[in-house]
């Protein structure tokens, strides 16, 4: 009797990672050295894949065969988040690329004869565009940091290091004290993949961090490695940076959804706005390809079309 067999002929187990997918994600953290989170949104989506297994009594990934992937493909698809609406293309297109994934190592690792998998095309998801605050958004926001207790200090310091550095939520949280070079105006951070990189900040960033460091973060936590800290002393947690950007935002009466990543966004649009190197904005952003970064080109070639449509005299006129 096959594996596959002998699990419709009974009862199965609450679905959980089998050894293969383990085996893939040891691969991830140790050999490829992806980050934390990615790991994790890859150890989510194996989940999902193996639930789909379970309910179709398939006794895992080394027995599925090309057409139990198509229709995996497919239930995706058609499955609803614990809200009641369906996955969004993005979401259906990375869990694809971690299935994908997934068979791709079992054949290079000589578990399975054959990639169940390789000839399953990769839905496509297009790519939302980047919604970037314009400067003067920006600056309402900076400016509705009121105060000079330590906790208004620390809001500002890590809105304007936010935006000064175009960070990603993860990287500010993990930046530590030594990190930062007050004399230089750079910062060294840790981004995806386990990467370090050098990130320069402005003046305004830069004498905000004075502040904080001097007046606001001795009298919170004088003994913390942390560069932001809580009310507590604790290392600032990502979800503790996306309220207080969001209270702000509320303060500054802006309307529409502003997180960590919005200044991020903003960062790498107006940089490319002012005229800078496309490869520039690459290094400063951390991304491993250039091509995640010529969307912020494409944000601002939209900008263009909009100023030309309101300015042109002729831009609207037909005859």
């Amino acid at each position: 009797m096959s594996e596959r067999e002998h699990a419709q002929g009974g009862a199965r187990p609450t679905p959980v990672l089998p050894s293969a997918a383990l085996a893939f994600l040891d691969h991830l953290r140790v050999e490829r050295g992806l980050a934390h989170n990615t790991v994790t949104a890859y150890r989510r989506d194996l989940g999902l894949y193996a639930r789909y297994l379970h309910e179709r009594a398939i006794d895992g990934p080394l027995v599925a065969r090309p057409e139990d992937v198509e229709e995996f493909v497919a239930w995706v698809r058609q499955r609803r988040t614990v809200r009641g609406s369906p996955y969004a293309p993005s979401s259906v297109a990375r869990t694809v690329v971690t299935v994908r994934g997934l068979h791709r190592f079992l054949a290079r690792e000589g578990l399975v004869e054959d990639d169940a998998a390789a000839d399953v095309a990769t839905p496509t998801a297009r790519r939302p565009l980047p919604k970037a605050l314009s400067l003067q958004k920006v600056e309402r926001l900076l400016g509705a940091v009121a105060g000079h207790d330590p906790r208004a200090l620390r809001d500002r310091a890590m809105m304007e290091m936010l935006y000064s550095c175009g960070l990603r939520i993860s990287e500010l949280v993990g930046v530590d004290v030594h990190d930062i070079d007050l004399v230089e105006r750079s910062v060294t951070v840790t981004g995806k993949g386990s990467k370090q990189r050098l990130v320069p900040f402005g003046l305004a960033a830069a004498r905000a961090l004075d502040a904080w460091f001097v007046r606001g973060r001795p009298a919170i936590a004088p003994r913390s490695g942390a560069a932001f800290v809580n009310l507590r002393g604790g290392r600032l947690t990502r979800q503790g940076v996306w309220k207080i950007v969001k209270r702000h935002a509320e303060t500054a009466g802006l309307s529409q959804s502003v997180s960590p990543h919005t200044l991020r966004h903003s960062f790498a649009t107006h940089l490319l706005d002012g005229g800078a190197d496309v490869r520039a904005v690459q290094e400063l952003l951390g991304h491993a390809h250039v091509t995640t970064t010529q969307i912020y080109t494409m944000v601002s070639r939209q900008r263009l079309r909009e100023v030309y449509d309101q300015a042109h005299p002729r831009a609207r006129r037909v005859g």
